[in-house]
């Protein structure tokens, strides 16, 4: 091939299909594809009037706010000069049911064809590749605006869900892809299906570079944070923690006994787990309970036991609530007990329960992480279901505005 005898457009072309067979994996292809960028580059902007009646606020409000009403692929076309400064596209493409979707066979040839086109019947066996053809430009054209911590969140339902999916890894990169959101959109079956009656439609969200993007916890509930108290007056609310971790085959040293100063029991690491401090640290916070602890080999293959200096252990002779250096033991950890505001390593249940840890509410993330399932909140309505969900940074520029009540915050 004489490449010098190439168009510029058709040099990347060959290049591009180089590439992609280069690239291997999965590919999606259907008839009629071609680059986004090649159709995009082809849309004409368009002029832009301001209706000064539909304005509201100042203009400072008015510069960062904006409407546009008309064709998506042409309306971004005409905002380019916004290209990398989007924070979040919002978009509800038709779901090619047969009665929402119409196509231009002519803007195969030329996307500034003014028609619409009509309706691709649900019978029609390129609806598929027509709902590519269409999507994938726009797509491409959302890419292109969002800065590059934003985001895209696209709604679907399962027709074109698989295909939606594999055009986004594509474009976006798999390793991009934030969530694949399930809302449920009604309670009730319904009857008129003959197999399984769809209840959840999705929304598929993607970054435009997953390390720089963020996403926010929501709010935590009344019920998570009733979690938290104070049964010994600390002025922090807090719950009963953890003080192991799991990895016992790989921390070994850190598996021994400690003494209890209230029963004189032996207590061990959960199995399967292990002290998750140092143990400088665990005998430091068991010392904070009155007593004096030193190290002990018990002959049961763990590294030497942390116990009471000069209490006898359980199934020796001396062993007994009766015993003076257990009985002393026991009247100190008490008295610490009573006195209130326990140590951060405590004993739970009131002395006779394992050590643990004091887990603070001021050290949880204030937020809980959202879940890719939302359920109906209440009701069987459809509109309740487009459920808000405070997900994403702040200034927010839709560049198609849904129905949905999902929104950035």
């Amino acid at each position: 091939m004489d490449y010098t005898r190439l168009t510029r457009e058709q040099l990347i072309a060959h290049l591009e299909e180089r590439d992609e067979s280069e690239r291997g994996g999965i590919r999606l292809t259907y008839k009629g594809q071609t680059p986004p960028w090649r159709i995009a580059r082809r849309v004409r902007p368009r002029r832009q009037k301001i209706e000064a009646e539909l304005c509201v606020g100042d203009e400072a409000d008015q510069d960062c706010n904006l409407i546009v009403e008309g064709e998506n692929l042409q309306a971004m076309v005409s905002l380019y000069k916004y290209r990398g400064q989007v924070d979040f596209v919002l978009t509800d493409p038709p779901y090619n049911t047969g009665r929402d979707f119409r196509y231009n066979d002519k803007w195969d040839e030329d996307p500034n064809d003014p028609d619409l086109g009509k309706l691709v019947a649900e019978e029609d066996g390129s609806k598929h590749s027509k709902w590519l053809r269409f999507i994938e430009p726009r797509i491409w054209m959302m890419r292109e605006m969002l800065r590059p911590s934003g985001v895209l969140a696209i709604c679907i339902d399962q027709r074109e869900l698989f295909r939606l999916g594999l055009l986004l890894d594509g474009i976006f990169g798999e390793e991009n892809r934030l969530a694949v959101l399930n809302w449920q959109k009604s309670y009730s079956p319904r009857n008129d299906r003959g197999h399984v009656s769809t209840a959840t439609e999705y929304v598929l969200v993607y970054a435009k570079n997953e390390p720089q993007s963020q996403t926010n916890p929501l709010p935590r509930t009344d019920e998570m944070n009733a979690r938290y108290r104070s049964p010994d007056g600390d002025p922090r609310l807090w719950k009963p923690g953890d003080l192991t971790a799991p990895g016992s085959t790989t921390h070994k040293g850190m598996i021994y006994a400690v003494q209890s100063p209230f029963t004189g029991e032996l207590h061990y690491p959960t199995p399967g787990r292990h002290w998750s401090s140092e143990r400088k640290n665990i005998k430091s916070w068991l010392a904070a309970w009155g007593s004096k602890y030193v190290e002990r080999d018990l002959k049961d293959g763990n590294p030497p036991a942390l116990v009471i200096k000069d209490a006898p252990l359980p199934g020796e002779a001396k062993f007994s609530p009766d015993n003076k250096v257990l009985a002393a033991a026991r009247t100190e950890a008490e008295r610490i007990r009573d006195k209130g505001c326990w140590p951060a390593a405590h004993w739970r249940d009131g002395g006779q329960g394992t050590f643990g840890m004091k887990k603070y509410l001021e050290d949880v993330r204030q937020g809980k992480v959202p879940t890719t399932f939302w359920a109906l909140p209440h009701g069987n309505d459809r509109n309740r279901s487009r459920r808000d969900r405070r997900l994403l940074r702040p200034q927010v520029r839709q560049e198609v505005p849904p129905p949905r009540r999902l929104r950035a915050v």
